[in-house]
């Protein structure tokens, strides 16, 4: 009995892995620019302790590389909103201060300023963090590029600001970090990649929408809560039998 079940009492807390994960991605259905990570996996690790040394069991890990599949796109006509197309990926600048990715496109101006995403992240550009005149009127071209046109002079042409610091990520793997922003996998933390073959290009006046299907999180997630009830009963079932079991020996 206590084989059965300890058996179903490391497959639930296995499981609370994937619940994590499911969870986290239900969650974010509706935020911006959010992408899933690949699906919990299963690892073979060596059981220490007394017995043979060919004694191996599964353990589920979270795999936090990122699937970069466009969500869909909303046009929004905002003049700061992006929707960034195909694998590419935004530079920021971290809380921390290190560089990191997103595919945030809901940018807006800070008090000084400066070029935010909707986190409050500062938006880098190819000099740093991008900063517009106070009262500027500012456009993103689909190239990256920032101008901005003074208001009280309409027929002028716009002033060049700066180009986001945009990469294609066909080429690399990026993982996630704990803050929720994207690095390169394999890399210290704050380091930058060479941008792929294709050119990043971007769609102004729109955004991304997740790219998490929630029909299919909601399957999986309840086909996880019925599998949590199964085990559920085993233990209770194994209970059962232990504790008649043990009747039947007083009885005696």
């Amino acid at each position: 009995m206590d084989r059965l079940v300890f058996n179903s009492s490391a497959a639930i807390r296995e499981q609370a892995t994937v619940r994590q994960s499911l969870v986290n991605e239900l969650a974010n259905v509706a935020t911006t620019g959010f992408k899933r990570s690949y699906e919990v996996a299963l690892r073979s690790v060596k059981a220490e302790g007394d017995g043979f040394d060919t004694r191996y069991q599964s353990q589920a890990v979270a795999d936090q590389m990122i699937q970069l599949n466009p969500g869909p796109v909303m046009a929004t006509g905002r003049p700061l909103d992006i929707a960034i197309t195909g694998k590419a990926v935004l530079g920021v600048q971290a809380e921390n201060g290190e560089l990191a990715f997103s595919r945030r496109g809901d940018l807006r101006l800070g008090v000084n300023g400066t070029l935010e995403d909707g986190q409050g992240r500062l938006v880098l550009g190819q000099g740093g963090p991008v900063t517009v005149p106070p009262g500027f009127l500012v456009s993103v071209n689909p190239d990256g590029t920032i101008f901005a046109n003074d208001p009280a002079q309409p027929a002028a042409p716009g002033v060049f600001i700066d180009q986001l610091l945009l990469r294609d990520a066909s080429q690399v793997d990026l993982r996630r970090r704990a803050d929720g922003l994207f690095m390169v996998d394999g890399q210290p933390p704050g380091s930058d990649f060479a941008s792929g073959p294709e050119a990043p290009r971007l769609i102004p006046q729109a955004l991304e929408g997740s790219n998490v299907n929630a029909v299919t999180t909601m399957v999986k997630l309840m086909d996880h809560s019925r599998t949590f009830e199964a085990q559920i009963r085993v233990i209770k079932e194994a209970k059962s039998l232990d504790e008649s079991g043990s009747s039947m020996m007083r009885n005696a």
